[in-house]
């Protein structure tokens, strides 16, 4: 990315598991935009540390609050003392710390307490690093989820509303909510900013933004055009996550793993409408299909 980024700006770039960091240097200030899974807390902190050179770190923000772009949250807040904002629409969920409104029971995922001291709405305008960032909203992926703009740059960072081949799960269509409309009306969104340069959630920043929107646009028709394949996807994807995470799962308990999470047994409910031993078959097919996992002995196994 040399050249394309300024030197205040600076990508962590995470993988999977946990979401990509930004890190803002300015002259009098410090900011980071999503914080990582729990489990990559303390690399995530060495990384922060280390980008920082001994400067303290000033502020944290999130585009979302799911468990992949704010597990770290509670470990820099306690080593930082960061000031912390979350999109406003999440504030009482946060305040209450509620579980299962914050999707983290209902992925099986993990995150530990965190608090905020402010909270950004969609048309907010930040000065980060000495730069403006407008906040815009993307719902879509997760209806409360921003996307941070800064014209002067032409950078977006765009969290999961846009990666460079696709974007998250769309979660609201497995409750019976809408979601794939709101995903192209983002998209629509990201079409009319001067973007020379993306700087997904997951995966590397890009450059070619037509491009990656048309993509997105085709899998947002493919998946609406048969509501089902959104549910597989997020089957698939959400036990891909747990192997991450996990590794290796016995195969004799995926079954009731995989419907004892909420968001699974939802998505079963109301699309695919298997048994818990179908429905566990079926996604280790699908992962070992795609060479995101492997079958050893009595283990499905992270690829």
């Amino acid at each position: 990315m040399s050249g394309l980024l300024p030197d205040s700006i600076r990508v962590f770039e995470r993988g999977w598991l946990s979401s990509n960091n930004v890190l803002l240097l300015g002259r009098d200030d410090t900011a980071l935009i999503d914080s990582g899974y729990q489990i990559h807390a303390a690399q995530t902190l060495e990384l922060v540390r280390h980008g920082l050179a001994g400067r303290p770190l000033d502020r944290l923000l999130n585009t979302h609050l799911h468990s992949d772009h704010c597990g770290g949250n509670a470990v820099l807040q306690q080593h930082f003392g960061c000031h912390t904002s979350i999109p406003v629409a999440e504030a009482d969920k946060v305040r209450r710390w509620d579980a299962e409104a914050l999707s983290f029971k209902a992925t099986g995922q993990q995150c530990d307490r965190f608090g905020f001291d402010a909270t950004v709405a969609p048309g907010d305008v930040l000065t980060l690093a000495g730069m403006q960032w407008h906040a815009l909203g993307a719902p879509g992926h997760d209806p409360h989820s921003l996307i941070f703009y800064c014209p002067q740059e032409r950078i977006l960072i765009s969290a999961d509303a846009l990666w460079e081949n696709g974007f998250g799960i769309i979660f609201p269509e497995l409750a019976g909510e809408s979601g794939f409309a709101e995903e192209i009306a983002t998209l629509d969104l990201i079409d009319t900013l001067d973007v020379r340069l993306v700087v997904p959630g997951h995966g590397r920043p890009f450059t070619d933004v037509a491009a990656a929107v048309g993509r997105a646009r085709s899998r947002v028709d493919y998946l609406a055009a048969d509501p089902v394949r959104n549910a597989q996807n997020a089957i698939k994807v959400l036990l891909k996550f747990l192997l991450l995470e996990r590794q290796r799962i016995a195969l004799v308990e995926l079954p009731q793993l995989l419907l004892s999470m909420p968001v699974f047994a939802m998505a079963n409910e109301r699309f695919l409408k298997q048994s818990p031993e179908e429905l566990a078959r079926w996604a280790t097919s699908q992962l070992v299909r795609a060479v995101a996992a492997r079958v050893e002995g009595e283990y499905l196994l992270n690829e």
